[in-house]
């Protein structure tokens, strides 16, 4: 494995025979989720909060398809 930094950016460079493809995309959704919440000021009572309507707000529109008519 090799890591370069160029111009603000860090390559990473990996033999193709050294990491399997699952193993790669889960490290690369690692990264992505990690860019994507590294400036994040919400605190975990505010996930919990969005999650928790999420949940409601699916489950209020697909609970027809679960339960009997």
């Amino acid at each position: 494995m090799t890591i370069l930094r160029e111009g603000g950016e860090i390559i990473i460079k990996i033999s193709e025979s050294k990491i399997g493809e699952k193993n790669l995309q889960r490290f690369l959704d690692y990264l992505r989720y990690s860019e994507l919440t590294g400036k994040s000021v919400a605190t975990q009572e505010d996930v919990d909060a969005l999650s928790a309507e999420v949940n409601k707000n699916w489950w209020e529109e697909n609970k027809d398809k679960f339960l009997p008519s």
